[in-house]
């Protein structure tokens, strides 16, 4: 980094001390900036050009919403192509279930008179400006992917940027899909988008791919700090990481287990500087976990998981209680009614029950984590185990092992939907 700051500092030397000689050889003021400024960001690319969009902009901007100014944008991509790519397990494609969160996502964003939302695609196709982008702009995409390249590579050279080698290992992509993503952020840069969020569901490489893996948990990926977008999507994504985190286990994948974990390489939150907005990749979990297996589950938990994600990007407004539900989780309140026990099969009731225990504390139980326990839908150990602690808190006898009528009546007392 030496010689980066000794560059600075040449530059500085220059300005002050040659001014009177350049102002005569260019008369033009103009023409006298265009050139020299033009010199210094060819040298300083990564540091210059990026039209940084500070926290403070976007809170402002979210504000001045209300008096008819434009609204914050946000761009929701879900991860692959709409007929390619993402891992599968079973029956469940990962392209498929980033579609359903995105929509789920999209709805929360667009039910707050303060965003305006893009979607970069669906099931099937993409959105149908990016579709003609794409057509219209492929050669001035791949020059725009190349250029950023060769400005890094400069960076590195003269000591501007350092390249970190020892982050999480991700796949490589097909070029047309490389050159897609490159595009999708080149779009983004062009249509002044404030956030964009690229969402994923989680594997990893190993011998037997059709059986469960041993990691599990969320992730959220942002760029390396080096890169100018990186300060404001930390800002946004340690305040989604905190909500999400709330109700779901944290990545247990060496080096992800952090949580919110930089990243110099992912095309999609910026490599190579290549992105104005905070963009963010998250990463909802290992498609295998126990909880996506079912359908009814699956469908709750993915709805509670875009929920999570829109509070906190709404914490980040200062908004994040501003929202007309009494919890901060979709699966509370419930009315509880039937008795539960290890032969229910109602994945809803069994949900609102695992979401009532952890806010009571108790869910997991004596010394597990949210690893070992996540909300599955299922009356399993963790939530027997759960249930015998809540019936001790509030001495509720004879009923070793059910949900039954005393239970249910302390639940509903505390976390039912009130009847009129």
């Amino acid at each position: 980094m030496k010689y980066f700051k000794y560059k600075i500092v040449a530059f500085i030397a220059v300005i002050l001390l040659g001014v009177p000689w350049l102002i005569n050889t260019y008369p033009n003021t103009t023409q006298f900036i265009d050139t020299v400024f033009s010199s210094f960001e060819n040298n300083f690319a990564a540091v210059i050009t990026r039209n940084v969009i500070t926290m403070n902009q976007l809170q402002e901007k979210y504000k001045a919403v209300s008096e008819g100014n434009p609204k914050v944008h946000i761009m929701i991509v879900p991860g692959h192509e709409p007929d390619y790519g993402g891992t599968e397990f079973d029956s469940l494609k990962e392209r498929d279930l980033n579609v359903q969160l995105a929509k789920d996502l999209q709805s929360f964003f667009e039910g707050n008179d303060h965003y305006e939302i893009t979607l970069a695609r669906d099931k099937n196709t993409w959105n149908s400006d990016l579709k003609k982008y794409f057509n219209e702009n492929w050669s001035s995409i791949k020059t725009f992917s190349d250029e950023s390249k060769k400005k890094i590579v400069s960076l590195v050279k003269d000591g501007g940027f350092e390249i970190k080698t020892d982050g999480v290992y991700h796949n490589s992509a097909r070029k047309d899909v490389v050159l897609r993503l490159y595009g999708i952020n080149k779009w983004v840069n062009e249509n002044k988008i404030d956030i964009a969020i690229h969402i994923h569901f989680n594997d990893y490489p190993r011998k037997n791919i059709s059986k469960k893996g041993e990691y599990s948990g969320i992730a959220i990926y942002v760029p390396e700090k080096q890169y100018s977008n990186s300060l404001t999507t930390r800002t946004l994504a340690d305040a989604v990481f905190k909500r999400l985190i709330k109700y779901s286990p944290s990545s247990n994948l060496p080096k992800e287990n952090i949580g919110v974990i930089e990243d110099q390489d992912l095309i999609a939150i910026g490599s190579n500087n290549t992105v104005d907005a905070p963009s963010m990749l998250i990463e909802y979990g290992y498609i295998y976990e126990t909880q996506y297996a079912d359908q009814v589950a699956r469908d709750l938990i993915i709805k509670d998981l875009a929920f999570q994600t829109y509070l906190g990007i709404q914490d980040s407004f200062g908004s994040g209680n501003d929202v007309s539900f009494k919890y901060d989780t979709l699966l509370l309140p419930y009315n509880f009614k039937e008795i539960i026990n290890k032969n229910s099969t109602d994945k809803e009731s069994i949900l609102a029950l695992q979401t009532a225990f952890l806010l009571e504390g108790l869910y997991p139980d004596k010394g597990d984590t949210k690893k070992e326990c996540p909300r599955t839908g299922r009356f399993d150990p963790c939530t027997l185990s759960a249930l015998e602690s809540f019936q001790k808190k509030y001495n509720i006898s004879g009923e070793g092992g059910i949900v039954g009528k005393k239970t249910l009546e302390v639940l509903n007392s505390k976390y039912s939907i009130k009847v009129i």
